[in-house]
């Protein structure tokens, strides 16, 4: 496998990050996970901004424009020869570089900037889930960034394999539903879609955000609220989304059965078509 580090390409197994790296040590940085098809990034430049803006509130400047992170995108996958694959998976990872021990912030910091390149599967037809035991902390500054430690929603992916679900559900520590170990979650509430709002503790997906403002176009009236546990007892239906896996239908939730909506399908179809447009327009 070829990655790009801090501006170039080599085997995997002959680069080095620094042991001092505080994404490494502390968790002290920023991550991006895009979909590609045909050589094409989806949403790269509404990834690229929330990278941007991420890094803007942890006090950590991008060390590559945009164009530039754009352009080492390009010749990864040229040179892992994904750039035809149907679909495939970049990883961006920006961290504050290597620091002195301690957690005060290094005076001269040297972010490292990680780009790695993988194939990616189709996506499931759907997904089990488990409400799981590990907590969203709606109150953290960290909750609405993309940001590397992800030991709970490891720990709660881990519970799900362990319970016989593909997914965990995660509830933030004031009892509301926040979203999955790694997706947002959509519920249907008769004809209404509802997904937990910002301050529930959850990373503004961009898919989500994209099926925000597809669901309208179609009649859909769209919600985001605060989703009680009892709501989940009687909801009409319920889906994931995330930048890879695009739209998957909940099937169960804690071993019962999710009723298929019928808007799911037809909202789906509208998205895989937004992502048609996009390959088509590069």
């Amino acid at each position: 496998m070829i990655v790009w580090l801090n501006g170039e390409l080599a085997p995997a197994g002959e680069t080095r990050i620094d042991p001092t790296d505080r994404g490494f040590l502390l968790g002290d940085g920023l991550f991006e996970t895009m979909l590609v098809r045909r050589g094409r990034v989806v949403f790269l430049d509404a990834h690229l901004l929330r990278l941007r803006h991420g890094a803007n509130a942890i006090g950590l400047a991008l060390p590559f424009d945009p164009a530039r992170i754009a352009a080492a995108c390009t010749a990864l996958l040229d040179a892992n020869r994904l750039a035809d694959a149907p679909r495939a998976a970049l990883r961006l990872t920006l961290t504050r570089g290597p620091g002195p021990r301690g957690l005060a912030l290094p005076a001269d910091p040297k972010p490292t900037l990680l780009i790695t390149a993988a194939s990616a599967a189709a996506p499931p037809a759907g997904l089990s889930a488990i409400v799981a035991t590990p907590r969203r902390n709606n109150r953290s500054p960290s909750a609405q960034l993309k940001a590397i430690a992800y030991l709970d929603n490891v720990l709660a992916k881990e519970e799900a394999r362990a319970r016989g679900a593909e997914e965990a559900l995660m509830f933030n520590i004031d009892g509301h539903l926040a979203c999955a170990s790694a997706a947002n979650i959509f519920i249907w509430d008769g004809d209404r879609l509802i997904t937990p709002s910002v301050d529930c503790g959850i990373l503004a997906g961009i898919t989500r955000a994209a099926i925000l403002e597809l669901a309208p176009d179609f009649g859909i009236e769209v919600l985001e609220d605060r989703i009680e546990a009892t709501h989940l007892s009687h909801i009409g239906g319920a889906f994931l989304t995330s930048s890879l896996m695009g739209m998957v239908p909940l099937t169960r939730i804690d071993g019962k059965a999710l009723p298929a909506h019928p808007e799911t399908a037809r909202l789906n179809a509208a998205y895989e078509l937004l992502l048609d447009a996009a390959e088509r327009n590069g």
